[in-house]
């Protein structure tokens, strides 16, 4: 089968065979694939680019498509997933999305869930996250001092009632597996307490600069699989979550190294080193040269254990996205968000 434009997806010549992409399972059995390409486009790319991209990167093989509905361009990036099944079967396909932080109230989800699907053109995704565990939301553009006159902090009650409603979503068959996004280990625990389905995966934050292991093990040792955004260091972050105290991935001497032993380019190390650690990267890039030498990347030669020692070596705990937007209260510092105590940052906080 080929597109409109008649090129080949399974797999394009200069491509790779998206059956040798290696796979992670989840709790209930299911495969998905370890690599995914990240839909959020920014401030920089505009929604056609990204729908672009995708049906470009299942041309050259990638069969793992992480969306969400805040990102803005679900409603272009389905009809470049009915391209993409003129060629490939739905069921080799992976699709997430995400209910955003303004539709977590009763029958919200749900709703947010089925624009989704109408979006992308779907009868079900492999996944659905919730995007962040905070019900605060935020204009498009704003600075990083602006504030959801309703913002709140976390409350495990609301949380849960929000979790029921995504459990609902499989049990419609509207969805195959649920997760969590942006979360801590104090509220994953509270919800692996109270769960009736257990989430399947957590997507957060994982790049060579912020490994975070404390969170890393937690999620492996419950069965939830890790699903690592901004796995380069998130050169196209939106300005507001930029800091002068920021590192940047790519310029390490120690993965600059590697990326000369290798012949490759740094971002290509980032993405390899998380597949072999264990996290599924979720890469953007709208440039096909890019997409397709960061697949290739989870398929070629591998780190050797000496040079997987040292990408550990050099986590600085640099967290890049911090969510100010999300804060509650004048005078909170980003920490707030992310239970740095170890226990979830009360209300009066």
């Amino acid at each position: 089968m080929t597109t409109q434009n008649g090129s080949a997806f399974a797999p394009a010549a200069n491509g790779v065979d998206p059956n040798r992409v290696p796979r992670k399972t989840l709790r209930t059995g299911a495969a998905i694939p370890a690599i995914g390409l990240g839909t959020f486009g920014s401030d920089k790319y505009s929604g056609e680019e990204v729908a672009a991209a995708v049906v470009g990167a299942a041309e050259v093989g990638y069969r793992h498509f992480d969306c969400a509905s805040v990102y803005g361009n679900e409603h272009l990036i389905g009809p470049a997933l009915q391209t993409i099944m003129r060629g490939v079967r739905r069921e080799d396909l992976w699709v997430t999305s995400k209910v955003w932080n303004d539709r977590h109230g009763e029958g919200q989800v749900i709703e947010s869930c089925r624009k989704s699907l109408r979006d992308l053109r779907l009868d079900y995704l492999d996944l659905y996250l919730v995007h962040w565990p905070f019900p605060n939301s935020h204009a498009k553009g704003v600075d990083v001092s602006s504030r959801d006159p309703h913002a709140q902090p976390y409350l495990h009650e609301n949380y849960m009632k929000t979790w029921r409603q995504m459990e609902h979503l499989v049990e419609m068959g509207l969805v195959r597996h649920i997760g969590t996004s942006n979360m801590t280990i104090p509220k994953l625990r509270l919800v692996l307490r109270d769960a009736g389905i257990k989430p399947a995966a957590n997507e957060m934050e994982l790049h060579p600069h912020f490994q975070q292991p404390e969170l890393f093990r937690y999620v492996v040792d419950n069965g939830i699989v890790p699903i690592g955004y901004s796995p380069i260091g998130s050169p196209s972050r939106p300005e507001r979550d930029r800091t002068p105290e920021d590192t940047v991935d790519i310029e390490d001497p120690v993965i600059v190294k590697i990326a000369t032993r290798l012949g490759v380019h740094p971002a290509v190390v980032c993405v390899k080193w998380a597949v072999q650690h264990g996290q599924i990267p979720i890469p953007f890039s709208v440039k096909r040269p890019q997409y397709l030498s960061t697949l290739r990347a989870v398929v070629g030669e591998p780190l050797t254990d000496e040079e997987m020692r040292a990408v550990a070596g050099i986590d600085r705990n640099n967290r890049l996205i911090k969510g100010h937007v999300f804060l509650w209260k004048d005078g909170q510092t980003w920490e707030d968000l992310w239970d740095v105590s170890g226990e979830i940052t009360p209300l009066d906080r």
